[in-house]
């Protein structure tokens, strides 16, 4: 009850000495060392074999799992280097994505497991995504002369590739980083679309709304007119463009156009399929970049 002569004074807070300080911090060392995460197994279950990949989206390694002699996985490295605190946005939005897709000829996560967090690592966790592994990369494949392939086989490639494509788009999600190097095969033949760091889910835009999507993304060699041109508003299109190339690419053993910057790439494109202009593609003049570029006029169509 309030005092007549007016409201009581606040207590000051508690001083807290160094030694309950430290004490406080060992607490919450021993609470993270020995904390159970019921849905992320230690990466201890696993031996890595061998280092089967390096790039900006990290270390990829073959490993083998100690309760089996024979079940290999492929386990991708999360970046945790740049995080100050929790756990960087784009490996969740890999995972949210990939826990989605379920088919045949897309990349099969098998779960996310974990480093003890120790004094070693100053009870920092690494994380990984493990995949089901695959033996060869299409890019790879391609770059062995010694790798032939019938055309039956090219037929059998692109169909599983676009049919991992449209499983994907149906779920409303893009790649965006479609490259030969991004598709692996088995040992058997089956095809698997992987590395789904740029994908993010796409919805189609209502009337008068434009969505609003970077356009810094897919490899520049795989990447389409639209995003070089500035566009943000787009869809499934962008990934067919890069199977297109892919497809090409199983002739040519190599990536068909190979522009060493944005102009240059468009400038092939050109060359390759004509000049783009409003007549054979309506609306590009209304594109960002279209008048800042320096577009070839009077290409004809290579391609049929």
């Amino acid at each position: 009850m309030q005092s007549m002569s007016g409201p009581r004074e606040a207590a000051p807070p508690p001083v807290m000495s160094t030694s309950s300080t430290i004490l406080s911090m060992r607490e919450k060392e021993k609470y993270i060392e020995e904390f159970d995460f019921p849905f992320c197994d230690e990466s201890s279950k696993y031996e890595k074999v061998a280092k089967i990949g390096q790039g900006t989206f990290g270390e990829v390694f073959k490993a083998r799992a100690k309760n089996s002699n024979k079940k290999f996985v492929a386990m991708k490295k999360v970046l945790m280097d740049n995080e100050k605190e929790g756990f960087p946005i784009t490996a969740l939005r890999e995972i949210k994505i990939l826990q989605l897709l379920k088919h045949e000829n897309v990349v099969n996560l098998i779960e996310i497991c974990r480093t003890k967090a120790t004094s070693h690592n100053k009870y920092r966790s690494t994380f990984y995504l493990v995949f089901d592994f695959c033996e060869h990369d299409l890019a790879g494949l391609l770059s062995n002369v010694n790798v032939k392939f019938s055309l039956g086989e090219i037929k059998k490639v692109m169909q599983q590739l676009l049919n991992g494509l449209y499983y994907i788009h149906s779920n409303k999600i893009l790649h965006r980083d479609m490259k030969a190097a991004n598709v692996l095969i088995t040992k058997n033949g089956i095809l698997k679309l992987a590395d789904f760091g740029l994908a993010r889910a796409f919805s189609v835009a209502k009337s008068g709304q434009t969505n609003k999507y970077t356009n810094r993304v897919v490899t520049l060699w795989y990447r389409p007119p639209e995003l070089l041109l500035g566009d943000r508003n787009y869809g499934p299109p962008v990934d067919m463009w890069g199977a297109g190339c892919i497809m090409a690419e199983m002739w040519t053993r190599s990536p068909i156009m190979q522009g060493p910057t944005e102009q240059q790439q468009l400038i092939l494109i050109s060359q390759l399929c004509g000049s783009c202009t409003p007549d054979v593609w309506p609306g590009v003049e209304s594109l960002d970049l279209y008048n800042k570029m320096e577009l070839p006029k009077g290409q004809k169509r290579k391609v049929k």
